[in-house]
């Protein structure tokens, strides 16, 4: 029972971090559209709005909102 136990902590602590994403909010920048994200931009295709990531998609929406950089008509 005890390795049973052992094994499935092992399992949550390597799984955890995994599991954790990051949102970006990033911008087109031909169209000037922005939109949320889960992966880095590559800063050609699509730039990132910010500084860092952010951990909730919450977070992200409401840097996205309150950003000088989006349009406020974009919808996400």
């Amino acid at each position: 029972m005890k390795k049973y136990v052992v094994a499935a902590v092992m399992l949550a602590a390597f799984t955890a971090p995994a599991l954790a994403a990051d949102y970006y909010v990033v911008q087109d920048p031909t169209t000037k559209k922005c939109k949320i994200e889960t992966t880095k931009p590559d800063g050609q295709s699509m730039v990132m709005i910010g500084e860092a990531p952010y951990a909730t998609k919450d977070d992200a929406k409401a840097a996205k909102a309150a950003s000088a950089d989006c349009a406020k008509k974009d919808a996400n």
